[in-house]
């Protein structure tokens, strides 16, 4: 007879859902929509439960994906269903003499080409249009609808032109957050690095700001300006004029400074007053040429710095100055307050801009959250509102992944491919600032053998790994994959530097960033080393360094003198020497052997054979110190009993 279910009985899908989330909550988890999805091969329908996540999964940023993940993706905006293909993928990759994952000069001019021809494809997601009548599933629906086209059209720029885009924003509710942000705004302020402002610039983010409302605004706010000189900032300028962009250059880091030293209050009649002490009587002697040569000098640095502050096109904003330039935006006939939506790259300095304009106001900052509780808004003052939007990836070419890395787009710590960026470093920065910053000495293949004068990415890490004692084990060889790790994230955190120059400007790499590489941009211990070391010579810190200078550059550390004491010690050192078997029967080995320091009976029978006595005559006291009959220290029966027993001692051994 079969026993009647019990009630009070608790199935295994149940069981499992109060193991894992507690009793009562996976009650969430447990109520599922059921929606109809379409199977493409055979074009049925049929009815299955929709994907439930929490909302912190939905939040999650996703600028790459794999082959399934972005598979899976796909098929998720579409609603369908897809009959999985076998395809061959392998790609064999030749290597010769070059770095296979860099282009040539030739490469790249054709790369550039094909991504200027399809500049006006690189778009963002649209939000379709909806009114009050519009229901939440409907607008729901078209939002993925555009969203999934949208990435359809990428994916097929992608493979029809060949071109390599950046990583860009997978995940639809990100990108309701800047939809979100632009309709809020009366001005939209695009932050971006200094080193490379194209790169992290979205020209058609300008142009849905102005579909979406004319009277809205755009402005390019530059970040990280203090990194670039004068020149460079004119350059940019100039470019940016000529483009019509409406522009600013901003220092978070500056306006941190600032804001630590309290220099906001007359802060140039504070410059003014220093500029004046420094010039008093100096105590040390100097020649009247060295005198004249320094008064030349100090004119010509104030005159710069005079010309600089009275150029506006170039002038690096303070906080109440960026401010004003946004209050000149309020909207005529508008009571409310003016607000400002912040938009950028995760890695551009949005979270310090923030912080420094927040930090500078000295304001309770009260955060109010959104419907969406995603994006906040920031109450900066009693005119300027701040919405702050999350980091986001926009579409952008690339001429190839280390260009990714270098430029902070691609994590370094989860990097495979180390090489390319490694010779990126290598031929933007020069050798000889490369040597002075790390200490080392690159040792390049010469011109004769088929070098090309600029360091490989093997001699460089090879080189730094050496130095820092980085070394794989088992084999011993430098360890590269450590070694690229700590120059790319000196080169993302701006110790070397590099500054892209603006497009058409007929000025190369090298020689837009030749006043980057002298002796005032190097670390300052570098720097006080690098003086010492060339003292005498007639070098000030904006010369120009040179492979001579950096190898006289080169003093060793407290801590490296240290430790070549300790290796190359004459007795007990650390090093380990293998010799061979015959070299203690050489002249050299006995010399050395006798040289050690040797104790009881072998050192008795040694100074015995230098005295010509007898071994029981030789009497070793505590002190160390040698006594023989009838020579030292002996006195009558009592030395001869020493001895005596000193012999018998020896006689027992």
């Amino acid at each position: 007879m079969v026993l009647a279910k019990s009630k009070k009985s608790v199935g295994l899908g149940n069981t499992l859902m109060n193991d894992r989330f507690g009793k009562g909550k996976g009650s969430d988890r447990k109520r599922v929509s059921a929606v109809t999805r379409i199977d493409h091969a055979t074009g049925k329908e049929y009815i299955t439960n929709d994907k439930q996540d929490a909302a912190w999964v939905k939040m999650r940023s996703i600028t790459e994906q794999g082959a399934l993940d972005e598979f899976l993706a796909t098929a998720e905006l579409a609603g369908t269903d897809f009959t999985a293909e076998k395809m061959n993928n392998v790609k064999i990759i030749h290597t010769d003499q070059r770095n296979p994952y860099l282009l040539s000069a030739k490469e790249e001019q054709a790369v550039l080409g094909k991504q200027r021809a399809n500049k006006s494809r690189l778009t963002v997601p649209r939000r379709p249009q909806w009114d009050s009548t519009t229901t939440r599933d409907e607008l729901d629906q078209r939002e993925r609808e555009s969203f999934l086209e949208w990435r359809r059209g990428l994916a097929e720029l992608q493979e029809t032109q060949d071109l390599l885009m950046t990583p860009f924003e997978r995940n639809l509710e990100v990108w309701r957050q800047l939809w979100r942000v632009i309709e809020r705004s009366d001005v939209i302020v695009q932050i971006v690095d200094a080193r490379n402002p194209l790169m992290f610039r979205s020209e058609d983010l300008e142009v849905y700001v102005k579909d979406v409302d004319p009277k809205k605004h755009n402005l390019l706010l530059i970040n990280k300006a203090d990194l670039m000189t004068y020149k460079q900032r004119k350059m940019w300028a100039n470019y940016l004029k000529g483009e019509g962009i409406d522009y600013r250059f901003f220092s978070a880091q500056l306006a941190k400074e600032m804001i630590e030293a309290g220099g906001y209050a007359d802060s140039d009649e504070d410059s003014e007053d220093e500029s004046d002490v420094g010039e008093g009587p100096s105590t040390k002697e100097e020649t009247p040429k060295a005198e004249e040569k320094a008064s030349e000098e100090k004119e010509e640095a104030k005159e710069e710095e005079i010309t600089e502050q009275n150029d506006p096109d170039t002038h690096i904003l303070r906080v109440d100055e960026l401010e004003d330039i946004l209050l000149q935006y309020q909207p005529e006939g508008q009571d409310r307050k003016l607000q400002v939506g912040l938009v950028g790259y995760p890695n551009v300095g949005k979270s310090s801009t923030i912080n420094a304009l927040i930090g500078a106001k000295k304001v309770s900052v009260s955060s109010t959250p959104g419907k969406t509780k995603h994006f906040q808004t920031i109450h900066l003052s009693d005119n300027v509102l701040l919405c702050d939007c999350p980091g986001l990836v926009f579409p952008n070419f690339a001429n190839t992944k280390a260009e990714l890395v270098c430029n902070g787009v691609l994590p370094i710590d989860q990097l495979r491919e180390y090489t390319g960026p490694a010779a990126l470093v290598a031929r933007r920065i020069p050798q000889p600032f490369l040597e002075a910053v790390y200490g080392i000495k690159i040792k390049t293949r010469p011109l004769e053998e088929g070098g090309t004068g600029i360091p490989t990415a093997d001699e460089l890490l090879d080189a730094y790994a050496r130095h820092r004692g980085y070394m794989t084990q088992g084999l011993g060889q430098p360890d590269q994959s450590r070694a690229v790790r700590y120059i790319l994230k000196d080169y993302v955190n701006g110790k070397l530097l590099y500054c892209e120059p603006p497009p058409g400007s007929g000025v190369d790499g090298p020689e837009f960033n030749a006043e980057l590489y002298d002796m005032a941009h190097l670390p300052e211990n570098r720097r006080v080393a690098m003086l010492s070391a060339l003292e005498g010579a007639d070098i000030d810190d904006t010369a120009t360094l040179t492979s001579e200078m950096t190898a006289l550059a080169l003093p060793q550390g407290q801590k490296s003198k240290k430790l070549d004491k300790a290796f190359f010690k004459s007795g007990g050192n650390g090093g380990h020497i293998q010799q061979a078997f015959h070299q203690k029967y050489s002249q050299q080995g006995q010399a050395q052997n006798m040289v050690k320091h040797m104790s009881g009976r072998k050192l008795r029978a040694l100074i015995a054979a230098e005295q010509g006595v007898n071994v029981k005559e030789v009497q070793m006291e505590m002190g160390g110190k040698k006594h023989f009959k009838g020579g030292m220290g002996l006195k009558g029966g009592k030395g001869k009993r020493r001895a005596g027993r000193s012999g018998n001692n020896d006689d027992d051994d």
